[in-house]
């Protein structure tokens, strides 16, 4: 049985791993990533479409010469004709669930030490270690990601278009990412406390190892002495 001290730092350190595991579930099933104002301008008016979505759909409605049109809903795959921005925002969602996984694999890792002692080296400390750092390496990717997708590849210009097609020239567009953006940020603090909390308890472990065999390596030199 582990020691109340590998058991507390390991719960702890499992609570800050299933928090991780469920805000990254919030990012993927909520729609606040970003909310954009496209402006375009045409023949006869101008036209400011209006978005908030995620990385599976959102909400959009357009105001021309003063009038609004009703808003809808709307599929971002199913919007976009872009294929580049369309691959980004595939493997925007590929790398929040391997992230999810190494989340989830990070948790039955803690969980285990919180419990038992692994014979397996991987499956202490490093294993703790490999898997949240992996997470908050994913959720880094994706973070990075979402806003190339914005501004390089005109992510809320191609949507605006999808959901209003009888709009002509972009003129300009605003962004302003939302909760499920920065959520992320808080999932790699959660990955980085979890490593910080392991941390301690191995070298808290090393140094009390290394101060047990002390006693042996002095006495060894003292039968050589004699």
């Amino acid at each position: 049985m582990p020691s109340r001290k590998k058991t507390g730092m390991f719960a702890s350190a499992f609570l800050t791993c299933v928090c991780s595991f469920m805000l990254i579930c919030v990012a993927l099933a909520t729609q606040h990533w970003i909310s954009s104002e496209v402006d375009f301008s045409g023949t006869n008016s101008n036209a400011t479409v209006s978005l908030t979505y995620g990385l599976f759909g959102g909400t959009c409605e357009q105001f021309s010469s003063g009038i609004l049109v009703p808003g809808k809903n709307f599929q971002v795959a199913a919007l976009l004709n872009n294929a580049t921005a369309k691959g980004t925002i595939t493997a925007t969602i590929v790398i929040l669930v391997l992230s999810l996984l190494a989340s989830l694999l990070s948790s039955g890792f803690t969980c285990t030490n919180a419990v038992s002692n692994p014979y397996q080296t991987f499956l202490g400390p490093i294993g703790v270690y490999t898997w949240n750092s992996l997470c908050g390496i994913f959720v880094l990717i994706a973070m990075i990601l979402f806003p190339v997708n914005i501004e390089e590849n005109g992510l809320s210009v191609e949507l605006a278009r999808g959901c209003f097609s009888a709009l002509q020239t972009h003129v300009k567009s605003e962004h302003a990412y939302g909760y499920s953006y920065w959520i992320m940020l808080l999932i790699i603090f959660l990955n980085i406390a979890s490593i910080i909390i392991i941390y301690f308890y191995d070298h808290a472990r090393y140094s009390k190892k290394k101060e047990q065999e002390r006693p042996i390596e002095n006495a060894s030199k003292d039968v050589i002495l004699f």
